[in-house]
């Protein structure tokens, strides 16, 4: 009966616990994990930027499944430490670490060169890596930091892996992008954005890059035994926040208890890169271990996301090939 009082004395309070519980019973109750059991075997999966986060729960989870596991990271010796501790725990000695600084295309053309040349298949290709970054930063290569890291690595990658995954039958592409793609947009006159500098800018809008990608790359690759689908892993309190105000981080710390861990937050990934469920389905957006609705591109060109009126948003994917054309000169 006190707790009772407490309640009734304070209602605004009450309401907020109430909230607060509810939120985190029907996320419990709610949040879908990957049923399969599919083991992976023989077959070969990169992953970029696992050596943290929902990457090193995916690379745990695939190893386990008997994978052989190619750490793409750029920081050798926490991938290493990682890839030690995967195999003391999953018994599996097939997982290495290969270097691969995303935000770099002269690292990623040397390390798609060595997958090329020392590996016979890839079955699944996972876009992990991201980040978001405030300010103006530009790396060596001329690219906005953010964009290089979360679009235009993945993009060239997945370009210069795709004869390898054509050649292995019924192979992946997986990329994970976020919810917030839905705040995003893209210019295609201004492939290149050095100077803005809002993090959360940067982030929407590669996010949203990530799902153009996706959906025109599963397009093009139609009638081949290649398929690619997109996803929003989940509220997850990684390092990627790690830029945020001091205010944000407050905020995220209070928000912890409602928000997914980093293996529940990999569920997504797994079940893209292992279920049967999916085997064939191409071009989707998937959140929670399920398909899912997303802007139309008559919706984004009717909002204005892309500045012409007889522009699509697979623009995009020309204005992505543009740069490159003129940034590989300058980087073989």
């Amino acid at each position: 009966m006190e707790i009772l009082d407490t309640f009734l004395q304070y209602p605004l309070l009450s309401v907020v616990i109430f909230i607060c519980t509810a939120t985190w019973l029907y996320r419990y109750f709610t949040c879908r994990v990957c049923k399969s059991k599919a083991r992976m075997d023989g077959k070969t999966v990169i992953i970029t930027g696992c050596n943290a986060g929902i990457g090193k729960a995916t690379a745990f989870d695939l190893a386990r499944r008997g994978a052989r596991v190619i750490m793409a990271c750029r920081n050798m010796e926490k991938a290493t430490l990682v890839r030690d501790s995967i195999i003391e725990s999953t018994k599996n000695t097939n997982v290495v670490v290969r270097l691969l600084d995303v935000s770099l295309l002269s690292s990623v053309r040397k390390f798609a060169e060595e997958i090329n040349r020392t590996e016979r298949r890839l079955d699944v290709l996972i876009h992990n890596a991201g980040m978001s970054e405030m300010g103006r930063n530009v790396t060596k290569e001329g690219l906005q930091l953010v964009w290089a890291t979360n679009h235009y690595g993945p993009f060239l990658l997945t370009h210069l892996l795709i004869d390898l995954l054509r050649k292995t039958r019924n192979s992946r592409v997986v990329v994970v992008s976020s919810a917030l793609h839905r705040r995003g947009w893209v210019d295609p006159r201004n492939p290149n954005p050095v100077e803005e500098i809002d993090g959360w800018t940067l982030y929407y809008t590669t996010k949203f890059a990530n799902v153009i990608f996706a959906n025109e790359l599963a397009r093009r690759l139609e009638g081949t035994e290649v398929t690619v689908n997109s996803l929003h892993p989940g509220l997850i309190y990684t390092n990627i926040f790690n830029p945020c105000s001091y205010w944000t981080h407050i905020l995220l710390t209070l928000m912890r208890p409602y928000t997914m861990t980093e293996e529940q937050g990999a569920q997504t990934t797994i079940h893209l890169a292992v279920s049967d469920e999916v085997q064939g389905v191409s071009g989707k957006y998937f959140s929670n271990c399920k398909a899912e609705t997303m802007s139309s591109p008559k919706t984004l060109t009717a909002r204005d996301w892309f500045t012409s009126t007889t522009t699509t948003p697979w623009r995009k994917w020309d204005s992505s090939s543009v740069l490159f054309r003129r940034r590989l000169l300058r980087t073989r």
